[in-house]
């Protein structure tokens, strides 16, 4: 701050304004704020401060999505990877026929003797197996002489295998099914930030009334920058594991020579490699899960929403039949849920079909505790609350184009590379980085000159934040994306 001249020369004051040794109001000493004489000087060094910061935003966090349906566990490798189990069963889509001849697309494990049941549309035919040639096999119909246009097309066909049948006194089976359990693998990324503040601006103390997102509340110095910092952070770990994708082959991150003058990312391995990137909870269930677009649509409240639901369900028939699901939805798709619970309440629905809340203990209280609804259709059980990661204008509310995901609740087994044998993990879990000398999981450290760091020559204060983990989605068969294109 400048020095007010008083002098005769200078004429900071007018002389009607006399300074007074003591913090004490006089009848000479009044600045009069709308003095041309005092307006500019006033107006920069003695404004009116609140202290308070409003909280402009609310709550501006946006983790506890994958707090809330999994679990962290470390791993110690660039890779984890596991083992999910295919169909019990042998069904075949795309089928063409030439005569009594089948050809089938992909792997082929009808065997001959098998009984099969051929279906185009709604029409379908019993037939019996009598020769296999490699992706092609011969069937013979139960009911009629042969297999034609009269009873059956020739492309777009359906098959499955419904058992077999042998004359007496035969060999026994020919050829087995050997089970081939689908192996999937993501693998951890690495994710930084750093919050600095340099010597001079920690040394020039400002306070400021807070109530930060983690609870904490009270006056904060400098260090409510590294405190955003620090909340922004957590949300990226979780936000990660949520929109991550793979760098494919041929991709711009894939090529790009980051020999060339980045030091934090280089092929040669020197100071880093290439990033390869992660699968996210979106994109493993756009790439193995089930999408439902334009949930309800433009129907009216409740009548459309009912009419995709149950569809919905029919496919979650077709799959795991998971019986109790969670709802993350946002806050046009919660209404449309709203809307579709509350037609189905008026015809007693509510009373006689609610959740049971087995979740949580079978007490509704802790459901709505944790912000859950819940509600009961068919054999499943469902607990919705808003999320609101799809709601924030800076996140997916801007884009608009994902409605929620149904995750299903528990635990699934499976096969796990690494310690060879089954276990069980919840549906959603992340996996970090971690060891007897190093734990990924959420390092942080301080390195500098300032605030009580004397680690380097550097005239500031950084404090570190890094972490090294991946999302691992089984059964993604059983997840559900809304998605909208309207």
């Amino acid at each position: 701050m400048g020095f007010l001249d008083n002098s005769a020369g200078g004429g900071a004051f007018p002389p009607s304004i006399v300074p007074m040794p003591k913090q004490q109001a006089v009848v000479d000493n009044y600045i009069n704020f709308h003095d041309a004489n005092f307006s500019t000087w006033t107006q920069q060094y003695l404004p009116e401060l609140y202290e308070a910061e409003v909280e402009r935003y609310g709550n501006r966090t946006l983790s506890a999505f994958l707090r809330m349906v999994g679990a962290e566990m470390p791993m110690t490798s660039d890779q984890v990877i596991w083992s999910e189990q295919n169909r019990l069963h042998i069904a075949y889509e795309g089928v063409t026929r030439a005569g009594d001849v089948l050809t089938i697309t992909g792997n082929q494990a009808v065997r001959v003797n098998q009984t099969i049941v051929i279906a185009d549309g709604f029409t379908t035919v019993k037939a019996l197996v009598v020769a296999v040639a490699g992706l092609t096999i011969t069937a013979v119909p139960y009911e009629a002489a042969t297999l034609t246009a009269a009873n059956l097309g020739t492309t777009g066909l359906k098959l499955f295998v419904y058992g077999s049948e042998f004359a007496k006194g035969t060999n026994q089976m020919v050829g087995s099914i050997e089970p081939t359990p689908k192996t999937y693998a993501n693998n951890p990324v690495i994710i930084k930030d750093k919050f600095e503040v340099s010597g001079s601006d920690a040394a020039q103390i400002g306070w400021i009334e807070v109530a930060t997102e983690d609870g904490t509340s009270g006056y904060m110095w400098y260090l409510k920058a590294e405190s955003e910092t620090r909340l922004r952070f957590e949300d990226y770990l979780e936000m990660t594991c949520v929109e991550g994708v793979k760098a494919a082959a041929a991709s711009g991150v894939s090529a790009f020579d980051y020999t060339a003058g980045n030091t934090q990312f280089t092929s040669d391995g020197t100071n880093g490699v290439a990033p390869i990137g992660t699968q996210g909870l979106f994109d493993a269930i756009e790439t193995r899960g089930n999408v439902w677009q334009n949930f309800a649509g433009a129907a009216a409240p409740g009548a459309g929403a009912l009419g995709d639901f149950d569809a919905i369900l029919k496919q979650l028939d077709k799959q795991g039949a998971i019986e109790e699901n969670m709802l993350f939805l946002n806050r046009a798709t919660a209404l449309d849920f709203d809307d579709m619970i509350a037609a189905m309440a008026g015809g007693g629905y509510a009373g006689t079909q609610a959740a049971s809340y087995g979740l949580f203990d079978n007490e509704s209280e802790m459901a709505l505790n944790f912000g859950f609804s819940g509600f009961r259709r068919g054999s499943y059980d469902f607990y919705k609350t808003d999320w609101k990661y799809l709601n924030d204008a800076t996140t997916r509310g801007l884009t608009q184009d994902i409605d929620g995901v149904m995750v299903p609740a528990g635990t699934t087994t499976v096969y796990d590379q690494m310690l060879g044998s089954n276990i069980r993990r919840p549906f959603l879990h992340v996996r970090y980085r971690a060891s007897q000398t190093d734990d990924r999981r959420y390092k942080n450290w301080i390195t500098g000159s300032v605030g009580g760091a004397y680690t380097s020559a550097l005239d500031a204060m950084e404090v570190h934040f890094l972490s090294e983990r991946c999302l691992v989605t089984q059964a993604a068969n059983n997840f559900v994306l809304f998605k909208s294109t309207i």
